[in-house]
């Protein structure tokens, strides 16, 4: 059968696309004219010497005039090297004099000194002192699930020593995370000491800032109106302080130091008094690193600082949940997740997290992993993410547990009857207490049997002077990861004697001699008859 001829394609096209085309060649010619101009090649022919064709000798004369040509060019490449060479020892011989010259004192002064980090603790803690020097009253911001481990006595003694009569209020925060009993009976123990206000913070933008970003209804209210989102106990702080200020004889403006470890909820206190979010919040601790000053009314300034650096000595719990090891690395997460299981109850953890039955912490932490669907490559736990949340939950606004008030807990060695007269002094006692039992009655507390109890059983001590800051040395080497794998016959891990080298090479022998005979029984026997 013939085959059909096929019509070839036609190569006509409408003016308007012919046209475009050739704008576009035009323009393409035209960026690489401009190309090879600001190079400085040409794409035009070389011109001839216009030496005629019937000339004698015409390719001797070219030949000579293109070596005069580079005899030229390499001249003036040797007048460019000798100009580069005299300004290269021209620049050494002025650096040479200037480093005979005896520098002045000033100058080598300002050089010698280093600016401070803002990550250093000797920086933290003078900022600390700045602020109880330069305010009026203190406000210690304690976190109510412990509020006996987040006092710092060294703070307390510090601003009761100081001279101007500084007031010190206590401000319990994240109230609605603790049964309304344990709230009420820590109340009625620490005002024996300090005045104290209930509060708890907002957790949503306020009416204004929500009228800006369009979160307004039509009815002009903010469409998270629940308990959970609101704040309680900022009218009570905002009049007391605004009266006391009042009370002043130089009637000047009232300068206020918010201090506290960290994540005890120092920002977000600062930022429902103000009403907007004027200071940086976040679950990570130390995220404040200077002071910061806001103005919350034309009587009042509130001013922000970095957390207490705790001391060293504390106990490994205090250290664990209020100072910044883990951020610093100078503490694995999930050695600071195991010892802060240590002081809960396993039972109430198990309940809280949903999870089976536990014997070790790196057991739990596996058992987290699988939960919430942490996992590495491979499908293995990852437990350092594990230990991260926990440690979150612990530290941030979300996990509900709490302290009971110790039976031999009496006053600091620091505190007299004279010194709780006079921090009264100038105060409403009866508003103060009216003022918290209204914030009692407004927030939604969680049941006893839904929080988890922990043991506190001092408060934490903190660094106040530069000088017994110690210097800061270099971080270890990171601390061996724990493995999910936990074998029937293995201990508890809390009660494990540290292994010697010895012990090591013995165990990695052991090890070694096992894989070897697991492959040894893996091995296929081509000496036996299978049916």
């Amino acid at each position: 059968m013939k085959r059909p001829k096929l019509k070839k394609a036609s190569k006509r096209m409408s003016c308007s696309k012919r046209y475009k085309i050739q704008k576009k060649v035009r323009e393409h010619n035209r960026k690489l004219k401009k190309k090879a101009k600001t190079k400085g090649v040409s794409n035009r022919p070389k011109k001839d010497l216009a030496v005629p064709n019937s000339a004698p000798f015409k390719e001797e004369v070219l030949r000579e005039a293109e070596q005069r040509r580079l005899k030229i060019e390499e001249e003036k490449e040797r007048k460019r090297e000798a100009v580069k060479e005299e300004r290269a020892k021209k620049r050494k011989k002025e650096n040479e004099v200037a480093r005979k010259e005896p520098e002045p004192k000033a100058k080598k002064a300002r050089q010698d000194e280093k600016p401070p980090e803002k990550n250093c603790k000797k920086f933290i803690c003078g900022q600390l002192n700045n602020v109880i020097d330069a305010v009026d009253v203190i406000i210690e911001v304690l976190d109510t699930r412990d509020p006996l481990g987040c006092r710092c006595p060294q703070l307390e003694e510090a601003v009761l020593q100081r001279a101007g009569n500084k007031k010190l209020f206590l401000v319990l925060t994240k109230i609605d995370l603790v049964p309304k009993a344990n709230v009420e009976r820590w109340i009625e123990r620490l005002q024996q000491e300090f005045p104290v206000v209930a509060f708890k913070a907002s957790v949503q933008a306020p009416a204004k800032k929500a009228k800006k970003r369009g979160m307004l209804g039509a009815s002009n209210e903010v469409l998270d109106r629940s308990r959970g989102g609101a704040c309680f106990g900022s009218t009570l702080l905002t009049e007391m302080l605004t009266s006391y200020a009042a009370s002043k004889q130089d009637h000047s403006t009232l300068r206020v130091g918010v201090v506290g470890f960290p994540n005890v909820g120092k920002s977000s206190l600062v930022n429902s008094l103000k009403g907007s979010h004027v200071c940086n919040v976040g679950v990570k601790r130390g995220i404040t690193k200077s002071v910061q000053e806001v103005c919350v009314s034309s009587q009042v300034n509130l001013l922000d600082s970095p957390g207490i650096v705790a001391c060293p000595s504390n106990p490994a719990a205090s250290l664990a949940l209020r100072s910044l090891q883990v951020e610093e690395g100078e503490e694995s997460v999930q050695e600071a997740a195991r010892t802060v299981l240590k002081l809960c109850d396993k039972t109430q953890v198990m309940l809280q997290y949903n999870v089976a039955d536990y014997r070790t912490a790196p057991e739990f932490l596996t058992l987290l992993a699988k939960k919430r669907g942490f996992l590495q490559k491979g499908g293995n736990p990852n437990l350092v993410q594990a230990a991260t949340v926990f440690l979150d939950d612990w530290t941030g606004a979300k996990l509900s547990y709490h302290c009971k008030i110790p039976d031999n807990l009496g006053l600091p060695a620091y505190m007299t009857a004279t010194l709780v007269t006079d921090m009264w002094t100038g105060l409403d006692r009866n508003q103060l207490e009216s003022g918290n039992q209204n914030t009692l009655s407004s927030v939604k507390f969680p049941n006893q049997s839904s929080s988890i109890s922990f043991m506190s059983k001092s408060p934490t001590a903190g660094l106040l002077v530069v000088n017994d800051i110690p210097e800061e040395v270099a971080k270890p080497a990171e601390k061996e990861v724990l493995q999910p794998e936990l074998r029937a016959d293995q201990t508890n891990a809390d009660e494990a004697e540290p292994v010697s080298p010895k012990g090591k090479t013995k165990q990695v022998q052991f090890q070694s001699a096992h894989i070897e005979t697991v492959c040894a029984d893996d091995a296929y026997d081509f000496n036996t008859d299978f049916v």
